[in-house]
């Protein structure tokens, strides 16, 4: 039987399989098709939360004597969006000018795609490394994220499984192959501030109490001064405003209710619970102040409330894991990669509670984008680092 060697043979099949979160797609049966031939195990649990779709997952492993590599990453992609605005058609994986289209062709499964094709090549060569290589792929990473990879390494470690570093697959290069590992994330949370007022006539203001002018302080007191000057691993923690609304359509009226709602990306100066609390005493400082309402003898009647549950910083500090990655890199396009951490949260803010972390990928430029695509040669590039990282990983040995 022919080993699936060929990254773009590999993703050709995982895009014609239409996952769009959340449902499978055929994708997680590729992939084990794919991993069956190569001595893995496969096993697809279904997880399940009320008020949540039910997601399936993969977990598969390749059992040596050694130490125990994960591969983490995700089947599911985004809508195509406009399908008429596409060049070629989401998923039918059309190579055009040395460039595979199709939605999720970068992120993430041209990842999964190389990874595969590494270890197909590692065990046609050499048999196969001294150690485990698994795999963890949920189908849920571009949804909720609550019925994947964190219920995923719940039930695997609940069944013994141990890991002793993990590469998760997502697109980290900015411009090109090679530029960027990712060794940690910005931990980020969300939530929205309600100022109630007492609605009434524009023309009265005196009878009313206007939310607005009681939000705008407290947006002020979120984004001055700043939190932090950024720390020598982290950028500067930063809040941004993502939405206000007063749900009033009409222009002569004082609303009863004003709402912002907000996002911040915070370093490792905090932890989820200290940036609360200095949310929480900023706006506390900030209603008291009477800077957009004059005569006003109350203090901003406003509840904060918390978004979903926070991601929480962390950076990666195994020098085993990052320097042979970054070696491997460096072996095969010739030059070092960036340590960074910057950018949003991956499933990595999961896995790093049970065994160090890092992230590479592919060039994520066209990642949610129409036309998303990947250049073929990068495939080969990326599944040749892979492979040069598992054999250095491993020690070179043999099962």
């Amino acid at each position: 039987m022919k080993l699936p060697t060929d990254p773009a043979q590999n993703l050709a099949v995982l895009i014609r399989c239409p996952s769009v979160t959340p449902a499978e797609g055929g994708a997680l049966q590729t992939l084990e098709d794919m991993l069956e031939p190569l001595g893995f195990s496969v096993e697809r649990p279904v997880f399940s939360e009320d008020g949540t779709p039910d997601i399936e997952n993969l977990y598969a492993r390749r059992s040596g004597n050694g130490p125990h590599l994960m591969f983490a990453g995700h089947t599911d992609v985004v809508p195509v969006g406009d399908e008429a605005a596409w060049t070629h058609p989401p998923f039918a994986a059309e190579i055009a000018n040395g460039e595979m289209y199709g939605r999720g062709a970068v992120d993430m499964k041209g990842g999964i795609a190389c990874f595969i094709a590494a270890v197909a090549r590692h065990i046609e060569k050499n048999g196969g490394p001294k150690g485990s290589v698994s795999l963890l792929i949920t189908g849920d990473e571009e949804g909720p994220a609550i019925n994947g990879t964190v219920k995923l390494l719940d039930w695997a470690a609940a069944k013994g499984e141990r890991w002793d570093a993990s590469i998760v697959g997502e697109p980290t290069n900015p411009d090109a192959l090679g530029d960027m590992i990712k060794i940690g994330r910005r931990g980020s949370l969300s939530g929205s501030v309600i100022v109630n007022g007492r609605q009434g006539h524009a023309a009265y203001p005196h009878l009313a109490d206007n939310p607005v002018r009681g939000l705008m302080s407290l947006v002020d007191a979120l984004l001055h001064p700043v939190f932090d000057k950024g720390t020598r691993d982290f950028q500067p923690t930063n809040l941004e405003v993502t939405s206000i609304d007063v749900g009033n359509p009409a222009t002569n009226v004082i609303p009863a209710r004003a709402t912002a709602t907000f996002n911040i990306r915070f370093n490792d100066t905090w932890t989820a619970e200290t940036i609360q609390a200095e949310i929480h005493n900023r706006l506390d400082q900030a209603a008291g102040r009477k800077k957009y309402r004059p005569g006003k003898k109350t203090a901003v009647d406003y509840e904060l409330v918390w978004r979903d549950r926070p991601s929480h910083v962390f950076l990666t500090r195994d020098d085993k894991l990052i320097d042979t990655l970054s070696s491997s890199v460096a072996a095969v396009v010739g030059k070092s990669p960036s340590l960074s951490t910057s950018g949003g949260t991956s499933d990595a803010r999961f896995i790093k509670d049970f065994c160090p972390v890092v992230e590479f990928g592919l060039v994520g430029k066209t990642m949610h984008m129409v036309d998303e695509r990947v250049a073929v040669a990068d495939l080969e590039t990326l599944t040749r680092i892979y492979e040069r990282f598992i054999e250095d990983w491993f020690g070179q040995g043999l099962t």
